[in-house]
């Protein structure tokens, strides 16, 4: 089973303002003049399905003393940050299996808090247990990670949970995006069900914080990498709940690139075999019903199909793939009732301990493949295919269509109608691949980039003192069109304090994600050397082309590679502006009109 990366934003906002907002107005206008206002999607959200699932036995009453504060309000009010943290310091108070941690601070200055779950002097003396890394609240409206595992906490602690510790550690955290946590509205989320109060996507910096683990922006994303590298976990999961349209499934899951497109392939088949049995077992066997997460190629014409990909170290997912790390996006379906993805949640971590402690020496040897490939490439580009690579069966809901007052089209309504129907999946092809160097080069005086390296671990060597190379240059017109970029290859002196980053090491590719010119998650994409590309003023023709004139009668090896590049290339030839381009690169005020990438390439 392959499932598939995130929905489209964009089609799921042009839904929203399509159909839930304009039924959303008399709503609250009318709460607004009453003074109260309960919440208004209910009405036009779909049918809510019953459900009563096993899990349902993991909830303790209200009025039990170790209740957490989301079943004393009868799962309608999440905690807010202060109710979270109190309610994990009476946990760590009360047991010597817990532990809260401070691990940095958000960007408005609240403390980042994990809790480590591990029993004292388990397994082999001096041995280290393999961690499982759980992170709820990157979004901080999709906290179902943060309340199933406060419940998971506790009954580890306190109702004899603790056999799930004997193998295996749990690093817990529970909020990550405090500051947006902090942010909460009933007006959240509106499509989601649940909880009352939720909290905004981006970050108090602005940033949507799933995005940024290339880049490291964020004070919040750049302390979970370094837990990343202290703990190496064993299993990282990252909890979320899903945007898009209404089927059946309340708990399903992603990893990234899922076999044919994961970087690292070996944790990729792991993920995809034992790990997916045993939670999808689990799952079904307590009432809930699992699947792959599904993403579309168009959401406002579902039967369209599915589509899958390959994706990039911005994400937490992507991130785990490039480090070896194997990785779970949790995606539970937004209109489910709160109870029951809290507990379906509660299932899958719980899974996820036993499995990780019955597969832990697999997981380390498939980490070690992993990190010990050296693959010659990278894709950079891909796109997406136009013939399905399969068709699978999915349990969805029957839709029709109205016309819409609001929007003077025909929009879609689910009509909480069970249907399984056969729906195709669309994969991707590379378009564009790059082949890795034996190693990069940067100057000292970039020291922001040589910095972002080494907070993502990425081994790196410094001069003591000069050194010549030879190296490929990339250079691009001044303004960053990659998509006219050349690497002419020359000797140059790098002076003492250059780095040298070698690519045989276990970070290569996401060196490479980040160094590469043409990676969409590289340093220039991400807009590090922005303030360096000025646009050169161009030299006019009248000027250009006696300069080529003379050129061609002067330099007889360049003409002959004129007239080549004519005689081989009819469009070149017939473009007056790019046959003076040609002398012009070639000529020593060529320079002058191009940036040059301060990544340099070894090649040999």
């Amino acid at each position: 089973m392959r499932p598939y990366p995130r929905f489209r934003r964009s089609v799921l906002q042009k839904l929203i303002v399509r159909s839930f907002i304009p039924a959303i107005i008399p709503a609250v206008l009318s709460c607004v003049y009453a003074g109260a206002c309960a919440a208004p999607l209910a009405a036009v959200l779909p049918p809510e399905a019953p459900w009563q699932g096993k899990s349902m036995e993991r909830v303790v009453p209200a009025a039990d003393p170790h209740a957490t504060p989301l079943e004393r309000s009868g799962f309608v009010r999440s905690p807010d940050y202060a109710q979270t943290v109190a309610y994990l310091r009476s946990i760590d108070a009360g047991s010597r299996l817990i532990s809260l941690h401070a691990f940095g601070k958000s960007y408005q200055g609240r403390e980042l808090y994990y809790v480590l779950a591990g029993k004292p002097g388990a397994g082999k003396p001096g041995a280290r247990k393999p961690v499982v890394l759980v992170q709820a609240g990157i979004h901080a409206g999709e906290v179902d990670g943060k309340d199933a595992g406060l419940m998971l906490l506790r009954d580890i602690a306190q109702r004899g949970r603790d056999d799930l510790l004997d193998h295996v550690d749990l690093v817990f955290i529970p909020i990550l995006n405090v500051d947006a946590h902090e942010n909460a509205s009933e007006a959240g989320r509106p499509h989601q069900r649940g909880p009352f109060l939720k909290g905004a996507r981006t970050s108090a910096q602005g940033l949507d914080l799933n995005r940024d683990y290339a880049r490291l922006q964020s004070p919040e994303v750049a302390a979970v990498v370094k837990l990343l590298q202290q703990f190496d976990p064993a299993l990282y999961i990252d909890v979320h709940v899903s945007d898009g349209i209404d089927y059946q499934y309340d708990v399903t899951y992603t990893f990234a690139g899922w076999g044919t497109y994961a970087r690292s392939q070996a944790t990729a088949q792991w993920l995809m075999t034992a790990y997916s049995t045993d939670v999808d077992k689990a799952l079904t066997a307590d009432g809930h019903l699992p699947a792959a997460y599904p993403s579309w190629v168009d959401e406002n014409a579902p039967h369209l199909g599915l589509r899958i990909s390959a994706e990039g170290p911005r994400y937490s997912t992507g991130y785990g793939d490039f480090m070896g790390i194997p990785t779970v996006l949790v995606e539970n379906h937004t209109m489910k009732p709160y109870r029951q993805r809290v507990l379906g949640t509660y299932v899958l971590l719980e899974q996820s301990l036993k499995t990780v402690a019955r597969e832990h020496a697999r997981i380390a040897a498939a980490k070690d493949r992993d990190r010990a490939a050296r693959p010659a490439q990278l894709m950079v580009r891909w796109e997406r295919e136009s013939v399905p690579r399969e068709v699978r069966e999915f349990k969805g809901y029957r839709y029709d269509s109205y016309l819409s007052p609001a929007s003077g089209a025909r929009e879609l309504r689910w009509t909480g109608e069970p249907q399984t129907i056969a729906m195709p999946v669309f994969g991707v092809r590379s378009t564009r691949e790059v082949t890795l160097p034996r190693a990069w080069w940067i100057r000292p005086e970039h020291t922001g980039a040589i910095a972002l390296l080494r907070s993502h671990g990425i081994r790196m060597e410094v001069l003591d003192m000069s050194r010549a190379a030879m190296v490929d240059v990339a250079q691009m017109a001044n303004g960053g069109h990659r998509q006219e970029l050349r690497r002419p290859s020359r000797s140059v002196t790098m002076p003492a304090g250059s780095v040298r980053i070698p690519a045989d090491q276990p970070g290569r590719l996401l060196a490479a994600a980040l160094l590469e010119p043409e990676s969409d998650d590289s340093m220039l994409a991400n807009g590090m050397f922005d303030h360096a590309l000025p646009p050169e003023s161009a030299l006019s023709r009248h000027l250009l082309a006696p300069l080529a004139d003379r050129l061609l009668e002067t330099a007889p090896g360049l003409r002959a590679l004129f007239q080549d590049a004519i005689a081989k290339d009819a469009a070149f030839a017939a473009d007056p502006q790019a046959r003076l381009n040609w002398w012009l690169e070639r000529s020593e005020y060529g320079d002058r009109s191009s940036w040059t990438y301060p990544v340099m390439m070894e090649r040999r």
